[in-house]
């Protein structure tokens, strides 16, 4: 943790991990190969963030646009998912991480939901960092699934169209708990955001590295988060109001 400080860290980092089958191709390997090594970068960074005292961690796993890849690498996908959930959750209990899920988890596999399940049930009176896994996860889908509940209750006459704010629909998300992130980085050299997070990411610091995510290291998380604690997060204020407000 040298050169950081620990008060400037995330409250909320976000995580875009892309690159596994670039990696693997650049070797000549198997995609999957990729994916098991891109596993190993998880364990390593969860582990970081936990330490460093990081609050919530949100990993965008799996997306809704990942379904349309070869079906012979989504079955291994789900293989790999599972047979981490079944090989982490004993770690996650042991460093008090309390794990969590969103997405539409109604299109994943009965054996991956119930190893979800018990994952969440394992670690769910954990009281450190939050874990959250995006799988099947689309920001789009996300938002219409929030308006769909907020239309149902106006047709119910449960409540009136004016009453909806920011607020009232954040709390609609599968984000509901969670506060927005502060940080968001992206690994491979890809410069957006993939449908992810559209609503929460609205006021955060982005961050996008060259590097494949296997080869994303300790050294490379650190250096994102310095640059994190570079930057002066004004939210729509005036540089001289934040430094203002800070000094006061």
């Amino acid at each position: 943790m040298e050169g950081l400080s620990p008060e400037k860290l995330p409250l909320h980092l976000a995580i875009i991990m892309d690159g596994n089958g670039r990696w693997a191709e650049q070797r000549m390997l198997k995609r999957i190969v990729g994916h098991q090594r891109g596993a190993e970068t998880v364990r390593m960074v969860v582990e970081q963030a936990s330490l460093l005292g990081i609050r919530y961690l949100t990993l965008f796993a799996f997306s809704s646009e990942n379904w349309s890849r070869p079906p012979s690498e989504v079955r291994a996908l789900m293989h790999l998912l599972k047979k981490y959930i079944a090989r982490e959750t004993a770690r996650m209990i042991r460093r008090n991480i309390r794990f969590n899920v969103i997405g539409n988890r109604s299109d994943l596999p009965d054996d991956i939901n119930s190893s979800l399940e018990e994952a969440i049930r394992q670690t769910s009176s954990n009281s450190g960092m939050v874990l959250t896994m995006a799988l099947s996860y689309g920001g789009r889908q996300e938002i219409c699934r929030a308006a769909a509940r907020l239309a149902t209750a106006v047709v119910a006459g449960d409540m009136d169209a004016e009453s909806i704010t920011p607020e009232l629909f954040g709390s609609n998300l599968d984000t509901a708990d969670l506060p927005d992130p502060d940080f968001l980085i992206r690994t491979s050299g890809e410069m957006r955001i993939s449908n992810f997070l559209l609503w929460q990411l609205a006021y955060t610091e982005l961050y996008f590295t060259e590097i494949n995510w296997p080869d994303f290291t300790i050294n490379e998380l650190h250096k994102a988060l310095s640059d994190f604690q570079s930057r002066e997060r004004r939210f729509g204020k005036t540089s001289g109001q934040v430094t203002n407000r800070s000094l006061s």
